[in-house]
């Protein structure tokens, strides 16, 4: 279908957008690529559309007659071409509200003499004929002599060359050919069901490049409860009045959270049985869950904006723990646990990365634990120290996370504004907003050595013991004051206000050739004070707990854990291959000879989880019995039934669905050695050890010396 049939159709009522598509999230980066690759005449991508009679809820104000008959659907290339759409007609599609258009991509510009596209530069493009608004161009409000004119007049009517006139004149048309492109389209029988149409479009999607897992799922339950879109954009409009900004996303994984007890497989939201499931929980998310937890966290977290958390996505666990609850409030120690884990898991980063995973079991142990918070605590330590030492303030600047506790703390604290005397807390007004000034000011710091020419020093300009909390207004008047004029002026109008921002009360380090022992000051009070902080919250018991399987695997090898693929199925050769075998008995030999250690099978080079089903076709009855009983009896042939006996535990453990393999490998007490064939068959006895991710033969030379320190007191 040309592009130009598109967007007629689109006003003609003849083509739409179902209501579960996402707002439009394109940038302009991506409209001037797609104009770029149209211009060019390059591959633009398709457009998966749907014909139907029984169309889901449409985006827009149109509402589906049945005497309308069979409606066609735009399931896939929305984002391009709504971004032609407004390009080329310069508003917005009927489809859109101005509220969904994240970003306005129209009001770009070409130059239609080196078809360079850029947007509106008043600086550059005032004056110069050659920078047209492509609107103008597709609307023919401009055409290719207006400016040929133009630049005749600038140059006293002299006639431009005819080659330029003739390359301005090719562009035009390069351009105002983009109308008759043909934009391929995939087509998805009438015959289909909403529920098949919208598999189709997650099957187009599943690479995750163009949608997340979580818009996916979106899709799917708007599918089936086409209100549902709407009801979750409607309470985060009313969320962000009060400071909470959250994404359609965070409401899915609540509602994984809440309804699977799991913070992956986004697939469990798809089916349409959810349907009166969901419909309840979210009537109770809407209504009693999410205001009091986000409650909680504004009152007694001291948090007031999401702008000062690290990772929305600790609150999952939290609303899923009150879910849970049924309608009974959390008493003053669960509060205070949960906001002392909650503070943990932004300043030890416990959701930068694997969110679905460490979702899935913070999750569950917020569902099944009796004192989960606790537990959640003691699962951040083992990955991290929860004491806060003063050298993590060393360059760290106002994004570090320990910014935001700092900010917290020092609200608990009933701390003020240096210059206004305001209590730092949410304030009316938006003069009154809170910024982050420098105490040293960076311009006197610059002059002084601390620019960008040294990272190191210009690190440390920037660093957060630097800062401190202002209101907007005060920050204005402040200016580029020197710290010991400030600070002293400070210290006389407000006594207590240097001391709960925590800032040194020593007027020699106020000087500036004692700017870097300030800092050192001050990094020592707010490890102190931060982690008293922490710990008066409330009493926790401390745990020690060890990392989860899929942690294990995330982490990678190392000198106490080795991945393979399989036992003895080659899968190269397709074929069982013995010398996989000796592989294995190797690294259990090495994991004993050192520290112990971990084998997991099944488990490939680029930590995918393949399983073990090629293992077990190459035996009998394919079965984890028949596998674990081959395994020891290669280790009873190698290394005697009582190492395979007492030393090695061995696992089958459920990931993502599929079993693998886990063989913990205790230390041993006496050395061992593996017999290994050469490729003429040859048997020789070698001695292997763990060293980092690897497991080496030891040299001869070196095998005497190891053993007698390694076992001697065996």
């Amino acid at each position: 279908m040309k592009i130009s049939q598109i967007l007629d159709k689109i006003d003609e009522k003849q083509l739409f957008v179902p209501a579960f598509q996402r707002e439009y999230v394109w940038k302009r980066k991506n409209a001037k690529e797609l104009v770029a690759s149209l211009i060019n005449d390059y591959p633009t991508g398709t457009m998966l559309t749907w014909e139907t009679n029984n169309p889901p809820e449409l985006k827009g104000d149109h509402k589906y007659d049945e005497r309308q008959g069979a409606v066609k659907l735009i399931l896939d290339g929305q984002q391009r071409i709504t971004t032609l759409y407004m390009l080329m007609k310069g508003e917005i599609p009927p489809y859109y509200e101005e509220h969904e258009i994240l970003v306005d991509i129209r009001n770009l510009y070409v130059n239609v003499e080196s078809l360079s596209l850029e947007y509106y530069k008043a600086k550059s493009m005032d004056g110069d004929p050659l920078w047209v608004n492509l609107t103008d161009i597709f609307k023919g409000n401009v055409r290719y002599r207006d400016v040929v004119d133009d630049l005749e007049k600038k140059q006293d009517g002299e006639r431009i060359s005819r080659d330029r006139e003739d390359t301005i004149d090719d562009n035009f048309r390069a351009i105002e050919k983009i109308r008759d492109r043909e934009f391929q389209e995939q087509i998805i029988p009438p015959k289909a069901s909403i529920k098949e149409a919208i598999d189709i479009f997650y099957i187009v999607n599943a690479s995750g490049v163009n949608l997340t897992d979580a818009e996916l799922a979106l899709a799917q339950i708007s599918g089936y409860w086409p209100e549902a879109r709407e009801l979750f954009k409607s309470k985060l409009k009313q969320l962000e009045k009060n400071g909470f900004v959250f994404k359609l996303d965070f409401i899915i994984y609540v509602l994984l959270g809440v309804l699977h007890t799991m913070g992956s497989k986004m697939e469990k939201l798809h089916s349409l049985e959810n349907k009166d499931k969901i419909k309840d929980a979210w009537k109770r998310l809407d209504s009693e869950v999410l205001d009091y937890v986000l409650n909680i966290i504004k009152s007694q977290a001291y948090v007031d904006h999401t702008k000062e958390i690290n990772s929305v996505y600790a609150l999952v666990p939290l609303i899923v723990y009150t879910y849970h609850k049924e309608g009974e409030k959390l008493s003053q120690i669960e509060i205070k646990k949960a906001i002392k884990w909650f503070y943990y898991s932004q300043i030890r980063q416990r959701y930068i990365s694997q969110l679905p995973q460490k979702l899935d079991k913070d999750i569950k142990i917020v569902v099944e634990e009796s004192n989960p918070f606790d537990k959640l605590i003691g699962v951040i330590a083992v990955e991290r120290p929860l004491e806060i030492s003063k050298d993590e303030f060393v360059g760290a600047g106002t994004s570090n996370a320990l910014y935001g506790l700092m900010k917290f703390y020092f609200k608990s604290k009933n701390a003020i504004c240096l210059s206004t005397g305001i209590n730092i807390r949410k304030n009316m007004g938006k003069k009154y907003e809170l910024e982050s000034d420098h105490i040293f000011p960076y311009s006197l710091l610059k002059k002084n050595g601390y620019s960008r020419n040294s990272r190191v020093k210009y690190r440390l300009a920037q660093e957060m013991t630097n800062r401190a909390i202002l209101t907007q207004t005060a920050n204005r008047s402040k200016s580029n004051k020197l710290a010991e004029d400030y600070l002293a002026y400070v210290k006389e109008q407000f006594p207590t206000a240097l001391e709960l921002q925590c800032i040194p009360d020593d007027p020699e380090l106020w000087k500036l050739e004692n700017f870097e022992q300030f800092l050192e000051k001050r990094r020592i009070i707010l490890a102190r004070e931060l982690n008293e902080f922490l710990n008066s919250i409330t009493e926790t018991v401390n745990e020690e707990l060890d990392l989860d399987l899929m942690e294990m695997i995330a982490e990678g090898e190392n000198s106490e854990v080795e991945f393979k693929t399989t036992l003895r199925y080659d899968m190269r050769q397709n074929i069982v291959n013995k010398k996989l075998e000796e592989v294995i008995l190797k690294t259990i030999a090495a994991f004993s000879n050192a520290s112990g250690g971990t084998l997991i099978m099944g488990v490939d080079d680029d930590l995918n989880i393949v399983g073990l089903e090629n293992d077990y076709k190459t035996l009998k009855s394919g079965t984890k019995d028949e596998f674990e009983l081959h395994l020891r009896n290669l280790v009873n042939h190698a290394y005697g039934i009582e190492f395979a006996t007492n030393n090695l535990d061995i696992q089958f453990p459920i990931v993502e669905d599929t079993e693998i393999c886990l063989v913990n490998i205790k230390q041993g007490l006496r050395p061992l050695y593996t017999e290994v064939s050469d490729k003429n068959g040859n048997k020789s006895k070698r001695f292997y050890v763990r060293s980092g991710n690897s497991s080496p033969e030891l040299d001869i030379t070196e095998v005497s010396t190891y053993i007698n320190q390694r076992f001697e007191k065996v």
